[in-house]
């Protein structure tokens, strides 16, 4: 795994699948995508989620599932930074 930093307080990380994750280092918010551009566009929407810009989603687990993501938020409910 490779860790190349990027101007703008961005850092990538070229995970073993082939994905590149891209973290905020002043935050520690991180994304993926399969380019290093993907990564960012995803990176910035979850900034704007992790400043409470984003767009409320009323059922996350729709969201996800709309997402291709398979996550089964458990009975204690979502994450404490939500």
């Amino acid at each position: 795994m490779a860790t190349v930093s990027a101007p703008d307080g961005v850092e990538f990380v070229e995970e073993d699948d082939g994905r590149v994750t891209a973290r905020h280092l002043e935050s520690g918010v991180a994304s993926f995508g399969d380019t290093e551009a993907e990564a960012l566009r995803q990176l910035a929407d979850a900034l704007d989620s992790h400043r409470g810009e984003g767009d409320p989603i009323d059922d996350p687990e729709a969201y996800l599932r709309e997402q291709g993501i398979d996550v089964e938020i458990g009975e204690a409910g979502p994450p404490p930074w939500e």
